[in-house]
Order: C-alpha cells, then sequence, then structure tokens
C-alpha cells in the first residue's frame, strides 16, 4: 500500500492508498480544539477535497483520546475578555467552528470517523458530521454542553438527532451521560464497533470500500441525500434529475455502459 505521511502543528494527514487519514494531534489535552485546530482543519480539508487521489476521508484521533471536545483554556480566556467583547468574540469562534464542522460534514467524498477514545461535546460532533461513525471497544461519547452551562453548538443537534431519533437525542443532552461503545452501537450513535487494535485499518479498508464508485455520482448522491430530511420529495426529484444529467457526461458512466455491453456481446 503507497503511504505518505505529512505532519503539521495540531493536525496530521497522512495518505494510505486512496484514503486520507487526519488525526487530531493534541494527545496531551485529548485532542481538545482550540481555534488554531479550526482553522487548520479547514485548510487541509479543502485541499484534500481538491486532491483526485484522494477518495475518502478518515478522521482519528492520536493518543488515548478521540477528542475532548472544545479547548478549556479557550473558554477560560473568553471569560476573562473585556464584558464588552465577550458576546462577538463568541459569535466569531462560533463562526469557526461551524465552517470546520460544515467543511467536514459537506466534503464530497465517502467520510469515516474512527472514534478511539471518548468524543465529547465537539468531539462528538465531530464524529456525528461524518457520514459513517466507526467506534473501538474502547470509544464513548457523552454530549455534556449542558453541564457546562452551555447549549449543543458544534452541530449536534442537527446531526444526532438524524442518527438517534429525536426523544433520544434530548435525553443524551439533558443527561450529559456518558454512552459506552456497544450502547452507542445498539442506538445509531456508532455504525460499526472492533477490536480497538484494529480500528484504523477497518477504517481504511471501509472507505476504501466506500470510495471504489464513481466520484462524481457519490459527490451527487451526498450531497442529495444530506438534505433529504428538509427537502420534500418534488426538491428531491429536481435536485436528482440535475444531478444525473451530470452523470450522464462523466467518463465512469460511459465506461460502464460500455463495458457492460462488449460483455453482454461475447
Amino acid at each position: 500500500m503507497n503511504e505518505t505521511t505529512a505532519a503539521s502543528n495540531d493536525i496530521e494527514v497522512r495518505i494510505e492508498g486512496p484514503v486520507a487519514i487526519i488525526a487530531l494531534n493534541r494527545p496531551k489535552v485529548r485532542n481538545a480544539i482550540n481555534d488554531d485546530m479550526r482553522i487548520d482543519l479547514i485548510a487541509k480539508l479543502d485541499a484534500l477535497s481538491r486532491d483526485d487521489n484522494v477518495r475518502a476521508l478518515v478522521i482519528t484521533g492520536n493518543g488515548e483520546a478521540f477528542c475532548a471536545g472544545g479547548d478549556i483554556k479557550s473558554m477560560q480566556q473568553r471569560l476573562q475578555a473585556d464584558p464588552g467583547r465577550v458576546a462577538f468574540n463568541g459569535w466569531q469562534r462560533q463562526q469557526r467552528t461551524h465552517h470546520a464542522v460544515t467543511t467536514l460534514h459537506a466534503f464530497g467524498k465517502p467520510t469515516i470517523a474512527a472514534v478511539n477514545g471518548a468524543a465529547t461535546g465537539l468531539g462528538a460532533d465531530v464524529a456525528f458530521c461524518c457520514d459513517f461513525v466507526l467506534a473501538s471497544e474502547s470509544a464513548s461519547f457523552a454530549m455534556t454542553y449542558i453541564a457546562r452551562g452551555l447549549i449543543p453548538d458544534g452541530g449536534g443537534m442537527y446531526f444526532l438527532p438524524r442518527r438517534v431519533g429525536l426523544a433520544r437525542a434530548k435525553e443524551l443532552f439533558f443527561s450529559c451521560r456518558k454512552v459506552e461503545a456497544q450502547e452507542a452501537l445498539a442506538i445509531g450513535m456508532a455504525d460499526r464497533v472492533c477490536p480497538h487494535d484494529q480500528l484504523l485499518a477497518n477504517a481504511v479498508v471501509w472507505a476504501t470500500e466506500l470510495s471504489k464508485g464513481s466520484m462524481a455520482a457519490i459527490a451527487l448522491t451526498k450531497s442529495i441525500l444530506d438534505q433529504t430530511f428538509e427537502h420534500g420529495v418534488e426538491e428531491v426529484f429536481a435536485q436528482g434529475s440535475q444531478a444525473q444529467a451530470i452523470c450522464y457526461t462523466t467518463a465512469e458512466h460511459r465506461a460502464s455502459v460500455e463495458g457492460f455491453l462488449a460483455k453482454r456481446s461475447k
């Protein structure tokens, strides 16, 4: 398997065959996300989205945790700011957070969160905004915002109900309780669970399998599926018609049709 490695500060990127692996790399603080990581994550996702050799993405955490959420030191600094700027500073930080989560969610290739340990608060949001969640047996999830006197602001109020249903999402937000890997699988927070030492290998294999089809068709299908809960059937049909027209023009579609007809004529 062709493998290259590039490391930059708190976000690592490694390429294994057609799969890019992003690793959150602040293990001493359980990969808590600060402002620099938000900005760097957006930049790296943008670069990978434009790399035609990358056909799928896995995101994980280095060390024992997947991601402990937002950096508490940053929260402390926010509280010490001039009272006249607290709200606006928070709004700006929210914009960066939402940009990072939206960029990962809208990534036009299959995405898998390989959750190696605790995914807490914003860390859980990062996992749930991916297409699929693969949890190691050591993984856990907790939506701890309300315990900090905050609302769930990292996308979880959108993503979690779509995974587990509205009532269960409310229970998980209100209780802030920890959900271990097997319960996460049972209620739909995770899609698969595997042994801890096989997590990344399984994630890369799964991501490779998901990325074998036409990249244009995958990207267009994903973009429509991600909106189906908001749009009525007529809008889904309309978007599908536009997307299919694009697919008709792709080299992958032409090669598939020609290959099928060539086999049938033999």
